[in-house]
């Protein structure tokens, strides 16, 4: 399940782009600020690709068969024809399921303007074949049918389809066709007799076969298809199929044609397994190249080269892998060529883990789209072309990991490097991605449900602006509400102009039953003296004339709840295996509170919860407004909405896998149930809801993994399971975790509301983090150098006479002692110096202080010959060894010394209660000019 950026690597990200108010010639990247995404079309059920108009009109498929059209000018959706197609396959036992084959394809003739000829590319109502077709669009209504192609095909299980289409230059068609192969975790080659629809060796693999090929043709104005030259395999070469372009797909999906080099680029979905096993590699995604025809090795090879093992189903064996550069096909099943040309190399490849060699592209489900090849030549007189800073660049999206990358290469065509595109961004199961003719990128969202409508399919505009921007527009309220009469400030904080434009201000508030009133000042006074609900619309306009609004509601007559969370302990750092003393106190102008008994504690949602390092609690800090699962899992749903768990399983609604709350009746009951769970997500697996397979999420936390459970778990739970609103709770780390995370601590209330107005929550949210700080995080410097060393993964502080690091808003309660990765040395020029730590200012007072001085030079030969006697004496006594010392059997063995590595600085603080900044200041005045002290590399805050 993936991570989202964290914010402040995202507003690292934007802070260094923000200087540039106009690109240069493709050097620079442009801001992120300069890319809107537009929703285009809504309404749309299972939408699977679409094409542009030049007026901005645009044509959209949905696989249970109809055709639609985005009619820019009156921008309303309308059907233009249903197609029947077959949605379903019957296995072998009667089973009736939904299959992804339906309306797959669409593509608009190259001359569409003249010809009105349309492609559609469908599974037949009644037969077993796919069916590549030309049609006529008159008048917005099909006709005059004629079939270039038909690609026979198995209903005895799922899946694979393809369905991708696009031109080259030359007027020639492509299209992706799926494998139609029954979907395990590793390759399918099932050689037993009956048993062919589970043989990708005789569809991917069989040269005579289309299905898991990439077909390339040339339509004639008749109906009927030539071959150009070419081709993977000459026209009359025996056991052949001449329309194959590339072969040994598994799932090719979303097709583009470089306009410039002719490469052929698209995004190919890989097979299930979690890890490496005796039946083969663990699953790869792949984003491809070909540029010229080509074997990519399906199913035999995945990603660079891993090997399957053709796997004997009637000895339950793996037998040997193939040889990538003499590739034989030999399966019964086989009906073309044995001898196969040798496999081509894949150019991206991902698995669900972490990618060592793309690790940008994240972890969990995956299922890469693919997309265009920008040129900025091909939009010549576009309205909005985007900038020339993606030239040459490929521009992908995954439909699980919502993602969109730009993709570098070099003149050759080889991979350089990839980045994010506007990352703000997040799009529901992008389907399909293109360019359209004004110069906009297009991206058409599937939606969050499968094989269903879904309420969030839709098509985007992503649309760039190379020139004066809209402001950014921020409304908020100096308090959601209050008893009657109401006085608060409308505030614009935050709102701003990336231009610098000066802006002006204009505030509608309106109500039902009130007169609308207007201000033309940021942030004006307000009194409301009629119980209800409000609205204040926010304008704001700069001096170019571009405007753009946000409103923000007012509850009047309700007093919002105080909710406050009381710590006996530190508020800034938690301490694994320490109980937290904790009290909430509640007050309701309208309800009573919790000390004098008219707020009952079954009413307070308290939570506390550890997530693991990387976890983003912005969504947590932006609320969620009920006393509910989402309150007291708040840390869970943030969890889920910020993975790929939301594309495959919904609450209470059938996705394609199963819903949150049938899982919760499976398991009900159960006590191991929790830790099963937790080891299927991070593993995957299949079979326990259906066939098809779950992703294994192996980068995800046993922590963050144990939260999800937890709350999926609970979901039907009437009232939902909290805490007690006073207590003690324990925080104990889960196996594996490192420690860097989060302790997540929660109160909530929800109020009675009253007639005429609604309920009000009040909340706090505190955040414990780790105890131990990175030097590199203090937010203020001065005389300080951060340098990365040799065998280091961070950065290391390096002060100067008079440096200061400096930290905001640090609780000292309960730290007894310090302990500082610090060291001055002698060879690096160090001076050594005085450490002070300071509150409230470089100057406040002194809390703790501690000398250090420079370290004695390392006598390096007796070093080296104490290494050697300790290894030699540690050989003595290895395990086995009857010498040495006895260990008992359940202890652990220390952690190997390194001998290099100087012991921590620990450093006593004085006892100081409360919140404060915090400067660790670092003096020698006998130091030379530019001389550093010493090299800071951890802070580490201590409670005993």
């Amino acid at each position: 399940m993936k991570r989202l950026l964290h914010p402040l690597g995202l507003a690292l990200v934007v802070g260094l782009a923000s200087f540039v108010a106009q690109d240069g010639p493709g050097s620079q990247k442009p801001d992120d600020s300069r890319f809107t995404p537009v929703t285009v079309a809504e309404d749309l059920d299972e939408p699977m690709t679409f094409e542009v108009l030049p007026d901005g009109s645009a044509f959209i498929i949905e696989r249970k068969g109809a055709l639609k059209k985005y009619d820019a000018a009156t921008k309303t959706v309308d059907l233009i024809a249903t197609i029947p197609v077959n949605t379903k396959y019957t296995s072998a036992e009667g089973k009736v399921s939904e299959a992804e084959e339906g309306l797959m394809g669409m593509t608009l003739d190259p001359n569409f303007a003249k010809n009105q000829f349309i492609y559609l590319y469908y599974a037949h109502p009644t037969e077993k074949k796919h069916m590549l077709t030309r049609w006529m669009l008159k008048d917005n209504k099909l006709a005059d049918e004629k079939v270039l192609l038909d690609v026979p095909t198995q209903r005895e299980v799922c899946c694979h389809t393809g369905g991708g289409m696009t031109w080259d230059r030359s007027g020639n068609l492509y299209l992706t066709v799926g494998n139609n192969t029954g979907n395990q975790q590793a390759a399918q080659t099932d050689e037993r007799p009956n048993r062919s629809s589970w043989d990708d060796q005789g569809h991917a693999g069989n040269t005579a076969d289309l299905r898991g090929k990439i077909l390339r043709i040339h339509p004639q104005a008749d109906g009927t298809y030539t071959i150009p030259e070419g081709n993977l395999f000459p026209k009359g070469t025996a056991q052949t199929r001449p329309e194959i372009y590339s072969m040994g797909h598994r799932n090719p999906w979303r097709i583009s044609i470089d306009s410039k080099t002719g490469f052929v680029y698209w995004g190919e979905v890989g097979p299930d397994a979690t890890n490496d096993s005796e039946i083969g590699p663990r699953g790869y995604d792949e984003l491809n190249q070909a540029r010229k025809p080509g074997n990519f090795g399906w199913p035999w090879f995945v990603g660079n080269d891993q090997a399957f093992p053709v796997f004997d189903y009637a000895t339950n064996k793996p037998l040997a892998k193939k040889d990538p550069k003499h590739l034989v096909n030999e399966s019964p099943n086989n009906t073309g060529l044995k001898e196969l040309p040798p496999v081509a190399p894949s150019f991206v490849y991902y698995p669900y883990a972490v990618s060592e060699e793309f690790p940008l592209v994240g972890t969990g489900a995956r299922s890469a789209t693919g997309g265009p090849v920008y040129h900025q030549s091909d939009f010549k007189g576009a309205a909005r072309p985007w900038p020339a800073y993606y030239e040459n660049k490929w521009l992908v999206t995954d439909f699980s990991r919502g993602w969109i990358m730009a993709i570098t290469m070099d003149e050759q065509g080889n991979y350089k490097s990839m980045e994010r595109v506007t990352p703000n961004y997040h799009p529901v199961e992008p389907i399909d991605m293109k360019f359209g003719p004004s110069g906009d990128m297009y991206v058409l969202e599937y939606g969050s449900n499968w094989f269903r409508k879904s309420d969030n399919a839709r098509l985007i505009r992503i649309e760039y602006n190379g020139g004066n921007r809209r402001p950014v527009v921020m409304a908020s309220t100096s308090k959601p509400g209050g008893a009657v009469p109401l006085t608060l400030n409308l505030l614009a904080d935050g709102t701003k102009d990336y231009d610098g434009d000066a802006l002006t201000y204009q505030w509608k508030v309106t109500g039902a039953g009130a007169a609308p009133r207007t201000f033309t000042t940021a942030s004006p006074s307000v009194t409301f003296a009629k119980p209800g609900v409000y609205t204040a619309v926010l304008t704001v306009k700069d001096a170019k004339g571009a405007a753009n609004s946000q409103s923000v509601k007012i509850i009047a007559g309700n007093e919002s709840p105080t909710v406050a969370l009381n710590l006996a302990n530190n508020r800034s750092f938690f301490f694994p295996d320490q109980p937290i003393q904790y009290a909430v106190s509640v007050d309701d102008r309208e309800d009573g509170s919790l000390s004098n008994g008219k707020i009952t504690p079954a009413r307070v949602a308290m939570s506390i919860d550890y997530a693991s390092e990387g976890f983003d609690y912005a969504e947590i800090k932006q609320s969620h407004r009920s006393v509910d699962a989402s309150t007291q899992y708040a840390v869970a749903q943030a969890l889920i909405n910020q993975s790929d768990c939301k594309v495959c399983h919904q609450v209470n609604t059938k996705s394609v896998g199963p819903m949150f709350t049938d899982i919760a009746a499976k398991y009900k009951g159960d006590e191991s149930a929790a830790m099963k769970l937790v080891k299927k997500i991070q593993a995957g697996g299949v079979g326990v809801w259906g066939e098809v397979a779950m992703p294994g999420h192996p980068a995800m936390s046993t922590a963050d993994a144990s939260t999800i459970v937890r709350y999926i778990l609970h979901v039907t739970d009437k009232p939902f399971s909290t805490l007690p609103a006073k207590g003690t709770y324990t925080v104990t780390l889960p196996e594996g975790d490192n420690g860097q995370g989060s302790v997540l601590i929660r109160a909530a209330y929800t109020d009675r509301g009253g007639k005429t107005v609604p309920m009000q929550t009040g909340e706090e949210l505190i955040v414990l983090r780790s105890p131990d700080m990175k030097p590199s995080d203090a937010p203020m410097t001065k005389n300080v150098e951060m340098k990365t060393q040799i065998m280091r993964k961070d950065f290391v502080a390096v002060p100067y006479d008079n440096g200061y690091l400096g930290f905001k808003q640090i609780d000292l309660t309960g730290i007894k002692q310090l302990s500082l990765g610090a060291q001055a040395q002698r060879r690096e020029g160090s001076a050594g110096g005085m450490i002070e730590v300071h509150i409230d200012s470089p100057t406040g007072p002194i809390v703790a202080e501690k000398m250090l001085e420079v370290a004695p030079e390392v006598d390096m030969t007796k070093l080296m010959a104490e290494l050697e006697a300790g290894e030699k004496k540690a050989a003595t006594t290895a395990p086995g060894s009857t010498t040495g010392a006895s260990t008992p059997a359940t202890a652990k063995p220390a952690p190997p010394r390194n001998r290099f590595a100087a012991p921590p600085v620990m450093v006593p603080v004085k006892a100081t209660n409360g919140v404060h900044d915090l400067y660790f200041v670092f003096k020698n005045d006998k130091a030379k000019a530019m001389q550093p002290l010493l090299s800071l590399s951890s802070i580490r805050f201590m409670d005993r």
